[in-house]
């Protein structure tokens, strides 16, 4: 595997970038450099597949360089037995470029809050002021923050009356920054799954998961198909099961996705932005107040602790590529480098540590810098 490292950053703007992170304070810590793949994409998104650079070792799991630092903290924080908990990390993480030009291996410095609770914006505020701070720090001018929220879209599908199998499958989508038109069509009845897939999914999913496992090994076998990806038969006829019970739930209307697809248009000044939902809303004759006014506070603690509502836009359809985050999201933007290279994200991901085992609630919040892009002097 040939790897491409980013542009060499300068010790002092690496400096100033890792300052504000050392006042935010906490625990630095590592994370192991491989991850077990199976694991990561149940955690963070089947989207990330065409991005995570897979390592196969010999009579062990397949294992991917680490695309991000987030989950391998949590699990980290979950085996410390500890209710709360602040993290800084620093080091290399490694994706697959969109483009040929961009470097597959590059240097992230992040933080991540665990007990954060969702309903204190104020958490919530600390957090993207560290990003913006440290961003800042590499010397550009031309930096903007985006805000997003995927409790607001969640809130939004189902305050439409959305069945809940639908509601779930788009909020997924959302999340995890796939295919949200395709499964809004599909929500329509306007497409669905192939037939052969179709056919699979439907024979499997009339058997009990163990057996249609055993009868998926055997498919295989008598094929001749040696599986990879790190998708176990059992966990590939869960998810045929899912898809096939999808396929046969309720759908919507063209109303109610021409009423998604305007919530999803909607980007502007932040306070603008909610008075667009709220409009919305009220069109739709659906009920937001329980959504809409934490965003209130949130801005309100934004502005407050130093970023400046002028450099703000809410885009109500921001999503990110790792499917974990289920609250507010942000992305510091350089107008040079453009709306795919962020130079800094992060978001809420308080369902993580229930999906890791931890019993009961466990806010959580954090956010990552990549120097070389807050640097003003790296090549655009």
């Amino acid at each position: 595997m040939s790897l491409r490292p980013e542009q060499a950053v300068p010790a002092e703007v690496l400096a100033a970038v890792r300052a504000p992170f050392a006042a935010f304070g906490g625990s630095w810590i590592d994370a192991p450099v491989l991850q077990p793949l199976g694991a990561l994409l149940d955690l963070a998104g089947e989207a990330m597949r065409t991005r995570l650079l897979t390592v196969e070792i010999e009579g062990a799991e397949d294992a991917v360089l680490r695309p991000d630092f987030t989950i391998p903290v949590a699990q980290a924080h979950m085996a410390s037995g500890q209710a709360r908990g602040r993290y800084l990390y620093e080091g290399r993480a490694f994706v697959a470029p969109q483009e040929p030009a961009q470097p597959t291996e590059f240097l992230q410095i992040g933080a991540e809050v665990f007990g954060a609770n969702a309903d204190v914006p104020a958490e919530d505020a600390e957090v993207a002021v560290l990003a913006w701070t440290a961003s800042q720090a590499g010397g550009r001018k031309d930096l903007s923050i985006t805000l997003g929220d995927v409790g607001l879209f969640a809130g939004f599908i189902r305050a439409l009356g959305t069945p809940e199998a639908v509601a779930l499958r788009l909020v997924r989508a959302f999340s995890d920054g796939r295919g949200l038109q395709a499964e809004l069509a599909r929500a329509q009845g306007a497409v669905g799954p192939s037939a052969g897939s179709s056919r699979l999914a439907g024979l499997l999913s009339g058997l009990p998961e163990a057996e249609a496992a055993g009868v998926l090994e055997e498919l295989w076998r008598l094929a001749g198909i040696q599986p990879v990806g790190g998708r176990s038969p059992a966990e590939i006829v869960h998810r045929l099961s899912e898809r096939s019970e999808g396929s046969r739930s309720p759908g919507i209307g063209a109303a109610e996705a021409g009423l998604i697809g305007r919530y999803l248009a909607i980007s502007a000044s932040p306070r603008a932005a909610l008075d667009q939902v709220e409009s919305l809303a009220y069109e739709a004759k659906v009920e937001l107040d329980t959504v809409l006014q934490p965003w209130v506070r949130r801005l309100t603690a934004l502005v407050e602790a130093g970023v400046p509502e002028a450099a703000a836009t809410l885009s109500t359809g921001l999503s990110r590529p790792f499917g974990y985050y289920d609250g507010m999201l942000f992305e510091v933007r350089s107008a040079a480098l453009g709306p795919d290279r962020p130079v800094a994200a992060g978001g809420r991901y308080d369902t993580l540590p229930a999906r890791l085992g931890r019993h009961g609630h466990m806010g959580a919040v954090g956010c990552m810098v990549r120097p070389a892009r807050a640097w003003a002097g790296a090549a655009a």
